[in-house]
Protein backbone atom coordinates (compact mmCIF):
# COMPACT_ATOMS: atom_id res chain seq x y z
CA UNK A 1 0.00 0.00 0.00
CA UNK A 2 1.76 3.33 -0.78
CA UNK A 3 2.05 5.68 1.87
CA UNK A 4 2.55 9.19 0.59
CA UNK A 5 1.32 10.81 -3.33
CA UNK A 6 2.61 13.86 -4.89
CA UNK A 7 0.87 15.30 -8.10
CA UNK A 8 2.99 16.85 -11.01
CA UNK A 9 1.87 18.74 -14.11
CA UNK A 10 2.60 18.14 -17.49
CA UNK A 11 2.48 20.49 -20.38
CA UNK A 12 1.94 19.38 -23.63
CA UNK A 13 4.51 21.30 -25.72
CA UNK A 14 4.16 19.73 -28.88
CA UNK A 15 1.26 17.38 -30.32
CA UNK A 16 1.37 14.31 -27.84
CA UNK A 17 -0.04 10.82 -29.32
CA UNK A 18 -0.61 8.18 -27.03
CA UNK A 19 -1.68 5.69 -28.82
CA UNK A 20 -4.98 3.03 -28.18
CA UNK A 21 -3.88 0.66 -30.96
CA UNK A 22 -6.19 0.88 -34.39
CA UNK A 23 -9.67 2.07 -34.00
CA UNK A 24 -12.70 1.26 -35.60
CA UNK A 25 -13.86 4.82 -36.29
CA UNK A 26 -12.87 7.39 -38.54
CA UNK A 27 -9.54 7.77 -37.03
CA UNK A 28 -7.71 4.70 -37.73
CA UNK A 29 -4.92 5.35 -34.74
CA UNK A 30 -7.10 7.24 -31.93
CA UNK A 31 -5.24 8.45 -28.34
CA UNK A 32 -6.17 6.75 -25.10
CA UNK A 33 -9.37 7.71 -23.22
CA UNK A 34 -11.52 6.69 -20.19
CA UNK A 35 -13.82 4.61 -20.76
CA UNK A 36 -17.12 5.83 -19.02
CA UNK A 37 -15.59 9.89 -19.75
CA UNK A 38 -14.10 9.45 -23.10
CA UNK A 39 -11.73 12.02 -21.92
CA UNK A 40 -8.00 11.64 -22.69
CA UNK A 41 -5.75 9.98 -20.88
CA UNK A 42 -1.83 9.06 -20.64
CA UNK A 43 -1.84 4.78 -19.19
CA UNK A 44 0.48 5.33 -16.31
CA UNK A 45 2.69 2.20 -17.33
CA UNK A 46 3.80 4.68 -19.99
CA UNK A 47 4.32 7.33 -17.93
CA UNK A 48 6.20 5.43 -15.70
CA UNK A 49 8.62 4.09 -18.16
CA UNK A 50 9.48 7.51 -20.16
CA UNK A 51 10.36 8.61 -16.08
CA UNK A 52 12.45 5.33 -15.60
CA UNK A 53 14.01 6.03 -18.82
CA UNK A 54 15.19 9.44 -17.85
CA UNK A 55 16.59 7.99 -14.36
CA UNK A 56 18.44 5.55 -16.19
CA UNK A 57 20.58 8.36 -17.56
CA UNK A 58 21.14 9.97 -14.56
CA UNK A 59 21.63 7.55 -11.09
CA UNK A 60 22.97 4.22 -11.03
CA UNK A 61 21.35 0.78 -11.21
CA UNK A 62 20.76 0.06 -7.56
CA UNK A 63 18.78 3.14 -6.62
CA UNK A 64 16.80 2.98 -9.75
CA UNK A 65 16.02 -0.55 -9.17
CA UNK A 66 14.66 -0.03 -5.35
CA UNK A 67 12.46 3.07 -6.61
CA UNK A 68 11.18 1.75 -9.77
CA UNK A 69 11.57 -2.20 -9.53
CA UNK A 70 14.50 -4.65 -11.06
CA UNK A 71 13.88 -5.39 -14.72
CA UNK A 72 13.14 -8.96 -12.93
CA UNK A 73 10.34 -8.23 -11.67
CA UNK A 74 10.36 -11.55 -9.38
CA UNK A 75 12.84 -9.92 -6.96
CA UNK A 76 10.69 -7.34 -5.43
CA UNK A 77 8.40 -4.46 -6.59
CA UNK A 78 9.24 -0.93 -7.01
CA UNK A 79 9.05 1.77 -4.51
CA UNK A 80 7.59 4.12 -6.48
CA UNK A 81 4.29 3.82 -8.85
CA UNK A 82 2.17 6.45 -10.97
CA UNK A 83 -1.72 6.76 -11.79
CA UNK A 84 -2.80 7.56 -15.24
CA UNK A 85 -2.46 11.13 -16.77
CA UNK A 86 -5.56 12.90 -16.04
CA UNK A 87 -7.01 16.12 -17.73
CA UNK A 88 -7.14 19.42 -16.48
CA UNK A 89 -7.31 21.88 -19.23
CA UNK A 90 -7.58 21.28 -22.77
CA UNK A 91 -6.63 24.29 -25.11
CA UNK A 92 -9.69 25.78 -27.36
CA UNK A 93 -9.56 28.07 -30.30
CA UNK A 94 -11.41 31.42 -29.29
CA UNK A 95 -12.37 34.23 -31.36
CA UNK A 96 -10.56 36.55 -29.26
CA UNK A 97 -7.52 35.79 -27.28
CA UNK A 98 -6.61 32.99 -29.35
CA UNK A 99 -7.66 30.05 -27.37
CA UNK A 100 -9.12 29.24 -24.28
CA UNK A 101 -8.36 26.58 -21.65
CA UNK A 102 -11.27 25.06 -20.52
CA UNK A 103 -12.15 22.61 -18.13
CA UNK A 104 -15.58 21.49 -16.28
CA UNK A 105 -16.92 20.50 -12.92
CA UNK A 106 -16.39 17.32 -13.49
CA UNK A 107 -12.42 17.51 -14.12
CA UNK A 108 -11.88 20.12 -11.24
CA UNK A 109 -14.12 17.55 -8.65
CA UNK A 110 -11.90 14.91 -9.29
CA UNK A 111 -8.39 16.96 -9.44
CA UNK A 112 -9.43 18.04 -5.79
CA UNK A 113 -10.52 14.68 -4.62
CA UNK A 114 -7.10 13.53 -6.13
CA UNK A 115 -5.35 16.76 -4.38
CA UNK A 116 -6.93 15.40 -0.88
CA UNK A 117 -4.97 11.65 -1.62
CA UNK A 118 -2.09 13.53 -1.45
CA UNK A 119 -2.92 15.10 1.75
CA UNK A 120 -3.65 19.23 0.48
CA UNK A 121 -6.85 20.20 1.13
CA UNK A 122 -6.26 24.02 1.12
CA UNK A 123 -8.42 24.06 -2.21
CA UNK A 124 -10.54 26.76 -3.11
CA UNK A 125 -14.28 26.61 -4.37
CA UNK A 126 -14.75 24.93 -7.56
CA UNK A 127 -16.42 27.03 -9.84
CA UNK A 128 -19.95 26.34 -11.57
CA UNK A 129 -20.25 25.31 -15.40
CA UNK A 130 -20.32 28.42 -17.95
CA UNK A 131 -18.01 30.43 -15.67
CA UNK A 132 -15.13 32.72 -16.52
CA UNK A 133 -12.46 35.18 -14.59
CA UNK A 134 -13.50 38.69 -13.90
CA UNK A 135 -10.82 39.67 -15.71
CA UNK A 136 -11.29 37.11 -18.64
CA UNK A 137 -10.02 38.35 -22.67
CA UNK A 138 -12.03 36.08 -24.40
CA UNK A 139 -15.43 37.95 -24.16
CA UNK A 140 -16.99 39.53 -27.86
CA UNK A 141 -19.53 41.13 -26.60
CA UNK A 142 -21.49 41.44 -23.47
CA UNK A 143 -21.11 37.61 -21.80
CA UNK A 144 -20.92 36.40 -25.25
CA UNK A 145 -17.53 34.11 -26.01
CA UNK A 146 -16.97 31.98 -29.28
CA UNK A 147 -15.17 28.94 -29.18
CA UNK A 148 -14.14 27.01 -32.32
CA UNK A 149 -17.95 27.87 -34.22
CA UNK A 150 -19.76 28.16 -30.99
CA UNK A 151 -21.14 30.44 -29.03
CA UNK A 152 -21.22 30.99 -25.43
CA UNK A 153 -23.28 32.60 -22.75
CA UNK A 154 -20.57 32.72 -20.02
CA UNK A 155 -20.90 34.56 -16.60
CA UNK A 156 -17.73 36.68 -14.79
CA UNK A 157 -17.62 34.66 -11.55
CA UNK A 158 -15.34 35.54 -8.39
CA UNK A 159 -14.84 31.99 -7.91
CA UNK A 160 -13.50 31.72 -11.08
CA UNK A 161 -11.02 34.05 -10.23
CA UNK A 162 -9.82 32.77 -7.63
CA UNK A 163 -9.59 29.14 -8.65
CA UNK A 164 -7.91 30.20 -12.07
CA UNK A 165 -5.19 32.10 -10.18
CA UNK A 166 -4.86 29.53 -7.18
CA UNK A 167 -4.34 26.76 -10.11
CA UNK A 168 -2.11 29.31 -12.47
CA UNK A 169 0.29 29.67 -9.17
CA UNK A 170 0.66 25.75 -8.48
CA UNK A 171 1.22 25.16 -12.49
CA UNK A 172 3.64 28.46 -12.95
CA UNK A 173 4.79 29.92 -9.75
CA UNK A 174 5.74 33.58 -8.55
CA UNK A 175 9.56 33.48 -10.36
CA UNK A 176 9.35 30.99 -12.84
CA UNK A 177 10.15 32.21 -16.12
CA UNK A 178 6.84 31.15 -17.45
CA UNK A 179 5.39 34.39 -16.83
CA UNK A 180 3.12 34.82 -19.77
CA UNK A 181 1.30 31.25 -19.10
CA UNK A 182 0.27 31.98 -15.20
CA UNK A 183 -1.23 35.01 -16.99
CA UNK A 184 -2.57 33.48 -19.44
CA UNK A 185 -4.24 30.80 -16.93
CA UNK A 186 -5.49 33.67 -14.32
CA UNK A 187 -7.31 35.20 -17.33
CA UNK A 188 -8.14 32.52 -20.23
CA UNK A 189 -9.52 29.40 -17.60
CA UNK A 190 -13.01 28.65 -18.71
CA UNK A 191 -15.62 26.07 -16.80
CA UNK A 192 -17.81 24.84 -19.41
CA UNK A 193 -20.89 22.37 -18.42
CA UNK A 194 -19.25 18.53 -18.26
CA UNK A 195 -21.27 17.86 -21.63
CA UNK A 196 -19.74 20.78 -23.67
CA UNK A 197 -16.27 19.48 -22.29
CA UNK A 198 -16.42 16.42 -23.68
CA UNK A 199 -17.88 17.06 -26.84
CA UNK A 200 -14.52 19.47 -27.10
CA UNK A 201 -12.01 16.86 -26.07
CA UNK A 202 -13.84 14.34 -28.17
CA UNK A 203 -14.14 16.46 -31.80
CA UNK A 204 -11.52 19.19 -31.33
CA UNK A 205 -8.42 17.26 -30.85
CA UNK A 206 -5.74 16.72 -33.85
CA UNK A 207 -6.38 14.39 -36.66
CA UNK A 208 -2.95 14.04 -38.55
CA UNK A 209 -3.30 12.73 -41.78
CA UNK A 210 0.07 10.65 -42.81
CA UNK A 211 1.59 8.75 -45.95
CA UNK A 212 4.00 6.12 -46.56
CA UNK A 213 5.79 6.69 -49.33
CA UNK A 214 7.55 3.38 -52.28
CA UNK A 215 10.84 4.12 -52.34
CA UNK A 216 11.00 2.74 -55.46
CA UNK A 217 8.31 4.96 -57.28
CA UNK A 218 8.77 7.87 -54.95
CA UNK A 219 4.73 8.10 -54.98
CA UNK A 220 2.01 6.70 -52.24
CA UNK A 221 2.61 3.44 -51.45
CA UNK A 222 -1.11 1.49 -52.09
CA UNK A 223 -3.10 1.33 -48.88
CA UNK A 224 -0.47 3.34 -46.98
CA UNK A 225 -2.70 6.75 -45.75
CA UNK A 226 -3.63 6.74 -42.26
CA UNK A 227 -4.72 9.04 -39.97
CA UNK A 228 -3.43 9.70 -36.10
CA UNK A 229 -4.99 11.37 -33.33
CA UNK A 230 -2.88 13.94 -30.93
CA UNK A 231 -3.48 15.69 -27.88
CA UNK A 232 -2.87 19.42 -28.78
CA UNK A 233 -0.16 21.76 -27.55
CA UNK A 234 -0.95 23.32 -24.65
CA UNK A 235 -2.52 20.72 -23.48
CA UNK A 236 -2.31 20.81 -19.04
CA UNK A 237 -2.64 17.01 -17.66
CA UNK A 238 -1.40 15.72 -14.24
CA UNK A 239 -0.39 12.28 -12.62
CA UNK A 240 0.52 11.10 -8.80
CA UNK A 241 3.58 9.72 -7.92
CA UNK A 242 3.05 7.20 -5.00
CA UNK A 243 5.67 6.02 -2.79
CA UNK A 244 5.92 3.36 -0.56
CA UNK A 245 9.05 1.84 1.49
CA UNK A 246 11.47 -0.13 -0.31
CA UNK A 247 10.30 -3.86 -0.64
CA UNK A 248 13.96 -4.82 -0.04
CA UNK A 249 16.75 -5.55 2.61
CA UNK A 250 19.32 -3.74 1.28
CA UNK A 251 17.75 -0.16 1.41
CA UNK A 252 21.04 1.51 0.77
CA UNK A 253 20.32 5.51 0.28
CA UNK A 254 16.54 5.21 1.46
CA UNK A 255 17.38 3.96 4.76
CA UNK A 256 14.77 5.89 7.14
CA UNK A 257 16.57 8.62 9.35
CA UNK A 258 14.92 10.20 12.62
CA UNK A 259 14.17 13.03 10.23
CA UNK A 260 12.59 11.14 7.16
CA UNK A 261 10.66 7.89 6.93
CA UNK A 262 11.89 5.87 3.58
CA UNK A 263 8.78 6.67 1.22
CA UNK A 264 9.42 10.57 2.30
CA UNK A 265 12.97 9.98 0.64
CA UNK A 266 11.51 8.06 -2.00
CA UNK A 267 9.46 10.73 -3.20
CA UNK A 268 12.90 13.25 -2.69
CA UNK A 269 14.23 10.98 -4.96
CA UNK A 270 11.64 11.22 -7.67
CA UNK A 271 11.06 15.06 -7.32
CA UNK A 272 14.54 15.77 -7.47
CA UNK A 273 15.43 13.37 -10.31
CA UNK A 274 11.80 14.33 -12.20
CA UNK A 275 13.26 15.85 -15.85
CA UNK A 276 12.65 19.67 -17.03
CA UNK A 277 10.65 17.68 -20.77
CA UNK A 278 10.22 14.29 -21.31
CA UNK A 279 8.67 12.71 -24.72
CA UNK A 280 5.60 10.51 -24.80
CA UNK A 281 4.21 8.43 -27.11
CA UNK A 282 4.78 7.88 -30.57
CA UNK A 283 6.71 9.74 -33.43
CA UNK A 284 9.48 11.16 -31.64
CA UNK A 285 11.42 11.19 -34.44
CA UNK A 286 9.41 13.79 -35.82
CA UNK A 287 9.15 15.85 -33.02
CA UNK A 288 6.01 14.79 -31.72
CA UNK A 289 5.04 14.20 -27.65
CA UNK A 290 7.66 17.01 -26.08
CA UNK A 291 6.16 17.47 -22.63
CA UNK A 292 7.57 19.91 -20.02
CA UNK A 293 7.01 18.73 -16.03
CA UNK A 294 5.94 20.95 -12.95
CA UNK A 295 6.52 20.30 -9.96
CA UNK A 296 4.04 20.51 -7.47
CA UNK A 297 4.38 24.01 -4.86
CA UNK A 298 3.17 24.51 -1.91
CA UNK A 299 4.45 26.13 1.62
CA UNK A 300 5.57 22.96 3.35
CA UNK A 301 7.94 21.59 0.29
CA UNK A 302 8.26 24.06 -2.48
Amino acid sequence: MYKMARPFFMIVETPLHAGSGTGLGIVDQPIQREKHTDFPKIEASGIKGVIRNAFDKKYTNDSISLAFGPKDGNDHAGALGFTDARLLLFPVKSMKGIFAWVTCPKILERFRNDLRLSDFNDIPDIPNKNKAPSNCELFIKDNKMVLEEYTFNMEKDDTCSTFAEWVSEKIFPQGDEYGYWREKVKRNLVVLSDDDFRDFVTLSTEVITRTKIDSETGTVKEGALFNEEYLPSETIMYSLALATTIFNEEKGRFEATDEKSEEELVMEYFMKGLPSVMQIGGNATIGKGIVRTRKWRDENNG
